[in-house]
């Protein structure tokens, strides 16, 4: 082999594990896999093609394999995909001038050739050295205004399993999707930061454990450990591919039996979800947070579509200001992609009182309205039960123009709730009643009546929606409805960016 071709193959072979024990055993006392064992795990056997694999620390007295930031292409089962990754084991994966240079370089691939970014986010931000070497203070860096212009080209996928501060963080929120292990913390400053601006000490364990950002919505999707974030990623992003050719169907009958016959009780909106897509094909976005909506990826019949159902276990169903952004951003993502979606609505309405009236639910119910309105990818409506009010008006409502929308034997359509539909119609006959029974006689009888009128029948009878179907007919009607939807066009350019929120 000739001597310069002997040369660059050194090089490269001491960016890699076998060559570093030092920093594999650093990797292996705190739990953690090696970057390049996570790249390679990702990624199909040889498909790794590395860029900048011989740049170094700018000042001539550092050293670091590959500046302690992997880049490149690959493929993902056969899918061809963008991968950054930090280093933790170089300066603690932090962020130089000539890292940033490489940040730039591959969003600028994945941006041109419209690839799915895939990011191991390990890091803790500006890297305090460069501002000793004389290369400025970083203020035009391009990294962040370039990674956010990758929000609707592709899939961007963020996995944190370690320490994710500062500006490592920043990219970690304008990821579609972040998924995240046990041992992640997450914070826009480490303890050294925070100790300089608020004078307390903190360890790094303190600052956005995942018992913090799991239920506040920075984390997507918890996994328990490295290897099932990897599995996790390469799910989320095979919905993004289009049909699958080979499915599983569950048991369709089932679905007849989940809905209690008392209105009253409430169920696992889960258990419905599960019974409409195909078996295995469930992937819910953002489970702890906004408990009122549960939002999902599924496939039915290989064709894979956006959920976004009410969920009866948490406030009845009602929608409040965190499951409304949950439900928006949801319908962004779907929306950037052509995923097509599908309200499962069984709703009181939207939450009522003071306090909810402190989290500026008009705000961000209405935001759930304009992302209804503006979003152009064809949706579904199932009424399982309860369609009140304005939430069950952005639920999908015939108004809204879903290509479907039929209800289930239990459905029933209000304005508004209805027992308090009856406090103001019967308002008068109500003050008059002579005693709280007779009060309580004429406001059951009135509610039923109403009830009465409203039931799913009585609207399909009125043609305000498509039909009231058996249960078990649910995944008929929906792949036939998704058949019938056009092919999606090609785009050169993104539909538009999902906002981080």
């Amino acid at each position: 082999m000739r001597k310069d071709v002997e040369t660059i193959r050194a090089l490269h072979a001491g960016n890699l594990d076998a060559a570093r024990p030092e920093a594999v055993a650093k990797r292996r006392k705190t739990g953690h896999w090696t970057t390049r064992e996570q790249i390679d795990a990702f990624l199909d056997p040889g498909s790794f093609a590395e860029y900048g694999g011989l740049s170094r620390p700018v000042r001539n007295d550092m050293s670091g394999a590959a500046d302690g930031l992997v880049t490149g292409t690959g493929e993902v089962d056969g899918q061809s995909c963008a991968i950054m990754a930090y280093d933790y084991t170089v300066y603690a994966g932090t962020q130089s001038l000539i890292n940033h240079k490489k940040h730039d370089r591959i969003f600028e691939v994945a941006e041109k050739l419209r690839l799915p970014m895939i990011c191991w986010l390990e890091g803790g931000g500006a890297r305090p050295h460069d501002l000793s070497a004389g290369t400025g203070l970083g203020l035009d860096l391009t990294t962040f205004m370039a990674f956010a212009k990758l929000s609707g080209n592709a899939p961007v996928v963020g996995i944190v399993a370690g320490r994710c501060f500062a500006g490592n963080a920043n990219l970690a929120g304008m990821c579609d999707v972040l998924i995240a292990t046990p041992k992640a913390n997450i914070g826009m400053a480490g303890p050294p930061l925070v100790e300089a601006a608020l004078g307390e000490t903190f360890t790094p364990e303190e600052i956005g454990p995942v018992e913090v950002q799991e239920p506040n919505g920075v984390i997507d999707i918890l996994a328990k450990d490295q290897g099932e974030a990897i599995e996790l990623a390469k799910k989320y992003l095979s919905y993004f591919r289009g049909p699958s050719d080979t499915y599983q169907a569950p048991d369709l009958e089932a679905l007849r039996e989940i809905i209690p016959d008392n209105p009253r009780r409430a169920y696992n909106v889960r258990k419905v979800i599960e019974g409409i897509a195909d078996i295995d094909s469930v992937l819910e976005l953002r489970a702890k947070f906004g408990r009122a909506i549960v939002t999902s990826l599924i496939r039915i019949e290989g064709r894979p579509v956006g959920v976004i159902a009410n969920q009866p276990m948490f406030l009845a169903g009602a929608i409040d200001s965190p499951a409304s952004d949950k439900a928006s951003r949801f319908i962004q993502l779907c929306d950037a992609y052509d995923i097509p979606m599908l309200f499962l609505c069984d709703t009181p309405g939207l939450m009522v009182g003071p306090e909810i009236e402190k989290t500026a639910l008009v705000r961000h119910s209405g935001r759930l309205l304009l992302n209804v309105s503006a979003a152009t990818v064809p949706f579904m409506t199932i009424v399982l039960r309860k369609a009140y009010g304005l939430g069950g008006y952005v639920m999908g409502a015939r108004g809204l123009d879903p290509a479907l929308c039929v209800g289930w034997p239990t459905a029933e359509f209000g304005g508004m709730g209805l027992e308090g539909a009856v406090n103001i119609i019967h308002g008068k006959e109500l003050a008059a009643a002579p005693d709280e029974a007779t009060r309580a006689d004429i406001h059951a009888r009135a509610t039923a009546e109403l009830k009465r009128q409203n039931t799913g029948i009585a609207v399909a009878e009125k043609f305000e929606i498509d039909d009231i179907i058996d249960p078990a007919d649910t995944r008929h009607f929906l792949s036939q409805t998704l058949k019938a939807m056009p092919t999606p066009l090609a785009r050169s350019h993104r539909k538009h960016a999902i906002d981080a929120w």
